[in-house]
């Protein structure tokens, strides 16, 4: 794994141990196809990043331009992983990490009046959460007004067409995975 591009553009970021079958990276290239997507820069943005495994695509946000990232992600080892890819990019001013359920930290956030302009949710596949996400981030309130959120998910999940306020705009194959792009209202 590495940063695709922008000011991190090469650098490797650390991986799952082979051993760890619950935290699953999103590949290089789908990260790209997604970046390709939303726009090369991201112009100071705030981004949040569900279950984030590694901490790749909130990273790759920051190497693109991204203000400020919030990985959340209750895993320990996924937890380590963050800071440990976050130090070592050089972004921790810039980076925090919420060691909590994502309900909880949506709950967490939400109370503090955080705002995110783009929202990245990549849950467990067996999980089947796409609809649960995004009302749990309705609740919240969360999501900027016509911000994204970007839903990867298993090809079998029915990602609804609009859902909790939020419409699915696009929608990628890559294998086995789908990714939902939905805007805010």
């Amino acid at each position: 794994m590495r940063i695709v591009a922008g000011s991190a553009k090469g650098r490797a970021l650390q991986g799952p141990k082979p051993s760890s079958g619950h935290i699953r990276p999103t590949a290089d290239r789908v990260r790209e196809t997604l970046f390709n997507m939303l726009g090369q820069f991201l112009d100071g943005q705030a981004v949040l990043d569900l279950y984030a495994g590694t901490g790749a695509l909130g990273l790759e946000a920051l190497s693109r331009g991204a203000g400020r990232v919030v990985l959340v992600d209750q895993d320990r080892e996924a937890q380590g992983l963050c800071r440990l890819n976050t130090d070592a990019l050089g972004f921790a001013s810039q980076v925090a990490i919420l060691a909590q359920p994502v309900a909880r930290a949506l709950e967490t956030l939400g109370k503090k009046g955080e705002k995110f302009e783009l929202v990245f949710a990549d849950p467990p596949y067996a999980a089947r959460v796409v609809p649960t996400v995004l009302e749990a981030l309705a609740a919240s309130a969360v999501v900027s007004p016509g911000g994204t959120v970007v839903v990867e998910h298993d090809k079998r999940e029915e990602a609804p067409e609009a859902h909790a306020g939020f419409t699915r705009e696009d929608q990628r194959k890559f294998g086995d995975t789908l990714v939902s792009f939905y805007r805010a209202p």
